[in-house]
C-alpha cells in the first residue's frame, strides 16, 4: 500500500500552504487558492495510494466535504472592512483554510488507505469524519502558523546579530553563542 508518514507529510505541507493562502487580502482569491492547494493535496495522496484521480472527482470531494462556503465567505466578508477587516478576516480565513485542508486530507488518507477511491465514498460517514478532523485541524493549523512565525523571528534575530557582529558591536564569540541559543529554540 503506502507510507502513512509520507501521507501525513503531504497533508501537513498543504495545511501550511493553505494557512498562507488564507491570508491573501483579496476576497474570493484566497478561496480559489486554497481550493487549488486542496486539489493538489488530493492528487498527491491519490497517487501515493495508487488511487485514480480526476480533477472533477477532486472538486466534487472538496465541495461535498469542505463545502461550508458560508463560513469561508463570512471570513472573506470581514476582509472588506477597511483597516482592521483585512487583518481579522485574514486571520480567520487562514485558520479555517488550514483546518479545512487538514480535515480533508485526513478523510482522504483514511479512505485511500482502506483501498477506496473517490467514487466509493460514503458521504454521510465522510462528512462526519471531516467535522471531527476539522476541530483537530484548527489546533494543527494554529500551531503550524505559530511555529512558522517563531522560526521567522529566529532568523530575523540572527540577521540582526550578524549585523551587530559585522559592525563590531559584539564579538564573533558572542555571535556564535547567541546563534547556537537561537537555533536550539527552533
Amino acid at each position: 500500500m503506502s507510507d502513512p508518514t509520507r501521507a501525513q507529510r503531504i497533508i501537513n505541507e498543504h495545511v501550511l500552504w493553505s494557512v498562507g493562502a488564507g491570508l491573501v487580502p483579496i476576497p474570493l482569491v484566497d478561496i480559489a487558492a486554497v481550493t487549488a492547494i486542496q486539489l493538489d493535496m488530493l492528487k498527491q495522496l491519490s497517487t501515493l495510494y495508487g488511487t485514480v484521480y480526476t480533477e472533477s472527482e477532486g472538486k466534487a470531494w472538496v465541495s461535498a466535504l469542505a463545502g461550508g462556503i458560508a463560513a469561508r465567505l463570512g471570513a472573506n466578508a470581514l476582509k472588506l472592512i477597511p483597516g482592521i477587516g483585512s487583518v481579522v478576516g485574514g486571520a480567520a480565513m487562514s485558520a479555517m483554510s488550514g483546518a479545512s485542508t487538514y480535515a480533508l486530507g485526513q478523510v482522504a488518507m483514511t479512505q485511500f488507505a482502506a483501498g477506496k477511491g473517490f467514487s466509493a465514498m460514503d458521504l454521510d460517514h465522510a462528512k462526519k469524519a471531516y467535522e471531527e478532523h476539522l476541530a483537530k485541524g484548527k489546533e494543527v493549523a494554529s500551531k503550524m502558523a505559530k511555529d512558522k512565525r517563531e522560526s521567522k523571528d529566529v532568523f530575523e534575530k540572527l540577521e540582526k546579530l550578524r549585523s551587530l557582529r559585522d559592525q563590531g558591536v559584539i564579538t564573533a564569540e558572542d555571535f556564535e553563542a547567541q546563534k547556537q541559543r537561537l537555533l536550539a529554540s527552533v
